[in-house]
Formats: structure tokens, sequence, C-alpha cells
């Protein structure tokens, strides 16, 4: 138990931030990152970025032929996007401010001290203000533009619109500048987490609390012979037992009531109220800080109610001027008094750098043995502990004791006894181990148990359907089958067409029918397919006795019409040009079902030769005209005049 409580001290986050705690720790143990905060501009900066932002993303283009219902549109968007453009911009700077409501209670009180609670809250409930009556104008002035009957009342409507955002904008001039000045001081504060290890330091002015960190730790904390050099919070970190701490140097607090004491010193009192820190109180006894030791020890009492629930050490500095041997009798009285109430008293020289690390060290020592000592008080994993038990006041001396009920007390006996508990499948599975099989039979709820491990479990009408299988059924099928093969080795089926009746006949007639018919129908398909197509490239010849030739080839009598030779003209012993006979003789060769590409759709000789004529002209001009074709990378004009015409002078204008 200790070791786990030892672990969650030393160990950050905290042990197990589980449960209803969770959220509590996420937000104690965040670390405030106050430089994050987004710049806030000026008002009149603001306008000017959000009416330059609406002019450049919704530019104006509005014509005369524009619908009523499309200028509605373009307007609506106008207003609809500066009032969101607004809308995002305050809320990002809402925001980005640290509420104090979520904050540690350290940096709520210290913006209290800086800034005036009252007045930051009211800055940031006034920008909060200005978002919603920018978003009721936008709402107000769109449901107006819905209605509006022209160019002119619409452009009136979107520029009162955004008139009144602008005025808006301009009203909050105050709380902008006062919230940039919040952020520009909040982003130099350091950055002190108020749940880490931390060594408070603080006491009068000019002590040697500055002296004493910039010696421990890596921070240069400025260090002047006079009061108040020290006028903020300054954080350094150190290294003890491997684990990072935090020393807070605080300004001075000077001994006088504390209504009447400055925000230098409110800072100091607010850290020593609210961080979980061992607390150095810093002493003078040399009385070089213009402060007598009694005066020292006035204000170690003053303010010792701060230091509750906080180990508590007090450092005597500079004993390198006076040693404590040297002091007065009743001022030695007055240091020793201290240490009756359990604050133990070192001494140190931040000059000569004497008792300074053990100084340090002891702090950091009973920092740690007190969150030890605090995490086993507060027992937080007991759940008891977390439980409060209210004890009733007796009214009279009469005795009551405690009436348990005997149903109770039968149900406790119950339970009390020895009974063999029912084994379950996990307990059967860890005692047999690899040999373990799941058996899911034998919890079957069967009228015989003895089915339950059947090879064929399913029920018919009360009875398994293994017990209607003979289990001799293979000899048995096979006995039938060799008898059947000696029938038909016999012949004993060859007789049974006697013995038919009538019906069995006629049935025996239909089915050899069907049979026959069925067989002639796939002959005759048969010879369909067998029946010869003669493809287009056979029927190409020259001349009719190839015709002939090729169709008794293939089987077929061509039957050709007698020859009359008196209406047939003689041939003509003249030659025929070469040309023409060229043209008979591709004529001849090629199919009288295709006729020739030039001819294709053609009527008559008349309209071909009219057509052959049209194509040589058109050839003609194309090749005398231009000699080039669609394909020919062609530049018509080399030296376009836009291009290589100078500057146009005084005098004509025709090409404007």
């Amino acid at each position: 138990m200790i070791l786990k409580y030892i672990c969650e001290i030393y160990c950050e986050p905290p042990f197990s931030p589980c449960g209803p705690e969770s959220s509590i720790y996420s937000k104690i143990m965040s670390h405030y990152n106050f430089k994050k905060i987004t710049v806030v501009p000026p008002s009149q900066d603001f306008i000017d970025i959000i009416l330059s932002k609406t002019q450049r993303k919704t530019p104006t283009v509005v014509h005369k032929h524009y619908k009523i219902s499309r200028i509605r549109q373009f307007y609506m968007r106008k207003v609809k996007f500066t009032q969101q453009n607004i809308h995002d911009k305050l809320t990002h700077i809402i925001n980005d401010f640290p509420k104090l409501v979520d904050v540690h209670p350290f940096y709520a009180d210290l913006m209290n001290v800086l800034y005036d609670r009252d007045h930051y809250k009211l800055a940031l409930g006034q920008i909060n203000t200005a978002r919603h009556l920018v978003d009721n104008v936008s709402k107000d002035y769109v449901r107006l533009l819905k209605y509006a009957d022209s160019l002119y009342r619409c452009k009136q409507l979107k520029k009162a619109a955004l008139g009144r955002m602008v005025t808006i904008l301009k009203r909050q001039k105050q709380s902008l500048e006062y919230l940039e000045q919040v952020r520009q001081h909040l982003s130099r504060l350091p950055s002190i987490d108020p749940t880490t290890r931390t060594l408070l330091v603080c006491g009068f002015p000019n002590v040697g609390k500055s002296s004493f960190i910039n010696k421990i730790t890596r921070a240069d904390v400025e260090v002047q012979p006079y009061a108040f050099t020290t006028k903020s919070l300054f954080v350094g970190h150190t290294d003890h037992r491997y684990l990072r701490w935090q020393v807070v140097d605080t300004p001075g607090i000077l001994d006088h009531p504390l209504e009447n004491r400055n925000t230098i010193e409110m800072q100091a009192i607010t850290a020593l109220a609210h961080l979980k820190a061992a607390v150095l109180y810093i002493m003078d006894i040399s009385e070089q800080c213009n402060q007598t030791i009694d005066e020292q020890i006035t204000l170690f009492e003053s303010i010792k109610p701060l230091f509750v629930n906080k180990p508590i050490l007090v450092c005597i500095n500079k004993i390198d001027v006076l040693k404590f041997e040297d002091l007065p009798e009743t001022t030695q009285a007055s240091i020793k008094k201290i240490e009756e109430d359990n604050v133990p008293i070192m001494y140190m020289s931040t000059l000569t750098e004497e008792g300074v690390m053990n100084v340090k060290n002891e702090a950091c020592d009973r920092l740690l043995a007190y969150r030890v000592e605090t995490k086993i008080r507060q027992k937080k994993d007991d759940l008891l502990s977390r439980l409060r038990v209210a004890v009733p006041n007796k009214r009279d001396d009469r005795e009551r004791p405690v009436h348990i009920p005997e149903a109770v007390l039968q149900k406790r006996q119950k339970m009390e006894t020895d009974m063999q508990k029912k084994k379950l499948e996990k307990d059967i599975e860890q005692e047999m181990g690899d040999d373990y099989t799941l058996d899911l039979r034998k919890t079957w709820d069967l009228m015989n148990p003895e089915e339950k491990y059947d090879v064929m479990p399913e029920i018919w009408e009360g009875h398994n359907v293994a017990d209607f299988i003979d289990p001799n059924i293979m000899q048995k099928l096979e006995a039938l089958e060799k008898e059947e093969e000696l029938r038909i080795a016999a012949g004993y089926y060859n007789n049974l067409d006697e013995e038919e009746d009538e019906d069995m006949k006629k049935i025996r007639k239909a089915a050899a029918k069907i049979h026959e018919k069925r067989q002639l129908m796939i002959l005759e398909s048969r010879e369909r397919r067998k029946t010869s197509r003669i493809p287009r490239s056979k029927l190409v010849v020259g001349t009719v006795g190839d015709l002939e030739h090729q169709m008794d080839d293939l089987g077929l009598q061509l039957e050709r019409a007698e020859k009359n030779y008196s209406t047939q003209r003689s041939r003509s012993t003249t030659r025929r040009p070469l040309k023409r006979r060229r043209e008979d003789s591709q004529a001849a060769m090629r199919s009288s079902s295709r006729p020739p590409r030039d001819r294709s759709g053609l009527r008559d000789e008349t309209m071909v030769a009219k057509v052959r004529k049209m194509t040589r002209k058109a050839m003609k001009s194309f090749t005398m005209d231009g000699r080039k074709g669609e394909s020919d990378r062609h530049i018509h004009d080399l030296k376009p005049k836009h291009i290589f015409s100078g500057k146009r002078g005084i005098g004509k204008t025709q090409r404007r």
C-alpha cells in the first residue's frame, strides 16, 4: 500500500485517475499556455479585416438581366458571409481567453489580482453580447432581403446591415483594447503547474530570495541591493532524486494588513495560498534588508496561517556577514522559539553557497515525505473512507436487540453448508487438459437416454430414426443383387410378355411409338444441317461456263435458257480499248450483288459519268488552290497584325 502511494507521489500524472475524479485530474493537471491566445485587433482594424474579406470573397457580380430572386440571393449571401466572419472571430477570442471557473484557483486568483475579475468578465461578456447582436442583425436583414423588389432596395438593405454590424464592433473598442493588454500580460507570465512538486520561496524584500533561486536552478532572476527588485513571479527548475522540481520566486511581502497590501504583495499571497509546495521562509540575519529580526519573525507569524497543510522550512541567510552565535541572547531565544512548532531552522549563505544545497535537499525530502503521508492518510482506494455513517441518538434506555428474520437465517445456513458444487465445463477442461473434448450430447433431454449417442439422433413420431434402419441392410442388398443377376442369366424376364395384361401392353406400344418418333425427328434435324449453303466467294466466277462447272461440283444442276441467236448481235471484230477491257474484266471478276464503290447508290450510267466529272473538277480545284490537306500543319497567317504591328498613333481608330 505504501509503495503504491509512493509511486503516486513520485509519478505524474497521478497513479490511477479513473472514475469520477478523472475529469478533475484532467482539469488540474493541464498546463496553461497563455502564449497561444490569439491577438485581439483594435476595433477599426477588426472592421477593416472583416469588410476587406467580404469584398474579396463575395465580389459584386450583378447585371441588369438577372432575375430579382438571383439578386436577392447574392446580397443575402454577402450579409450572411459578413455575419459569419464576425461571429467566428469573436468566438475565437472568447474561447481562447481562460475562463476563471475552469482554471486552477491559483490562476483564477492571480488574474483577479492582476486584472480585476469583474472587469475581465465584463469585457468578455460584452464581446459575447456583440456576437449575439451581430447574429440578430443578420437574421433581421436577411428576412427583409427576401422581400426586396429591386436592385436598389437590395443594395440599400445590404448597406444598412453591414453598417449596423460595424457600429456594434465600434462600440467594443474599449473591451478589445483591454483584452489585448490582458493577452500581452498573460503571455509574459511564467508557466507554473499548480500541482507538481514545488518549492516556494518567500520573505521580506532584499533578504536573498532571488540569489537562492539563481544558485539552485538555471533561472536568471535579477538581483539588486534594493527592495522590490522582483516585481512578479519567477520560475526556475531543478532536479532532485531524478525528479524535476519547480522553484517559484515570489515578490517581497511587507508586514502590514492584507487590505493595505499592493498588487505585487498580493501575488505572493496568492501563490502561498494555492500552490501545493514546500515553503521556504528566508530571513536576513544581518538585517541588511532594513528589517529587524523581530519584524521578520512577526511577518512569519502573520502569514503562517497560509502555510497550513504545507511543509515549512525557515532559512536564515547571510551567515557570512553575521553568525548566529554573535546575536544577542534575546534574539537567539526568539529564533529558537520558531522551532517549538516543529518548524526546522537552517542556516546558509547565498554569497559563499554555504548550506544552500542542504536547504534544497531538506525541503525536497520533507515535501516528498509529506505527500506520501497525505496519500496514506486519505486512503482514496478504501470505499469505507468515502462513506459517512450517521449514528442516531438513543431515545430511551430500553434495549432493542437486532432482529434477523427466520428466512434470512435459514438462507445463511444453506449458504454455509459444505455441499459439493456442480462441476463446470471449465473445471473439467482444467482437470483433463489436452484430453478434453466438448460433449454437448450429455445434456440432451430425450425420453430414452440411451439414444443420446446414436449416429442419427433425430426423432420422428416418438422414435429415433436410427430405429427404422436395419443394421444388416448392406448384406441383404448384396444378396438381392446376386439373385437379380441369376434371374437375368436364366432368362426369367424373357417370358414376361405373355403374362402381361392388356393395359401394360398398350403402355409398351405407346412407348415404342414415342421412341420411334423421337428418332425420326433427330434424323430430320441432322439432314437439315447437312444441306449445303453456297458462300458468296464461291459464286464469284468469270464466265457462265465457270459457274456451270462450279454448280456441277456442288451437285446442283443449272437450268439454262435456249440461246436465241437471231436476236443477238454479231460480235464485232474491232478491238476494244485497253481501258474498257480492264473495266469489263474487273466487272466480270466482281460479284453481281456487290457494285463497285464509285457506282454505289447511282441510278444509271449518266449519273455515274456526272459524278466522275464532279470528282475530277473538285480534285483539280483542290490541287490548284491549296496543295495542302487537312492533316498538314499550316499557319494561315505568319505575321498577324495584332502582334507585329506597332503602337497605334494619332489618326484612324478602326482597329479598336
